[in-house]
């Protein structure tokens, strides 16, 4: 299983299955990361977390707590 916060930078991955239970899957459901769509990394905060990606024509930060819920392929 391959998650979102395995992606490297500047690679583009297609969402299989999200992960988590309740208001965690909802809120990542909310941000319109759902089942097919596809997800393009595009950089990494300089601490490390979190990671900016590209969903359906917009930016957006997600925490790596929160990628890892995210299977990809």
């Amino acid at each position: 299983m391959k998650t979102l916060r395995e992606v490297p930078i500047g690679q583009t991955a297609t969402v299989v299955k999200l992960h988590g239970e309740g208001a965690l899957k909802r809120r990542i459901m909310d941000m319109g990361i759902t089942k097919g769509v596809e997800v393009y990394v595009r950089k990494l905060a300089p601490l490390g977390d979190p990671l900016e990606v590209t969903v359906r024509g917009y930016e957006l930060s997600v925490r790596k707590g929160d990628a890892a819920n995210i299977e990809v392929e």
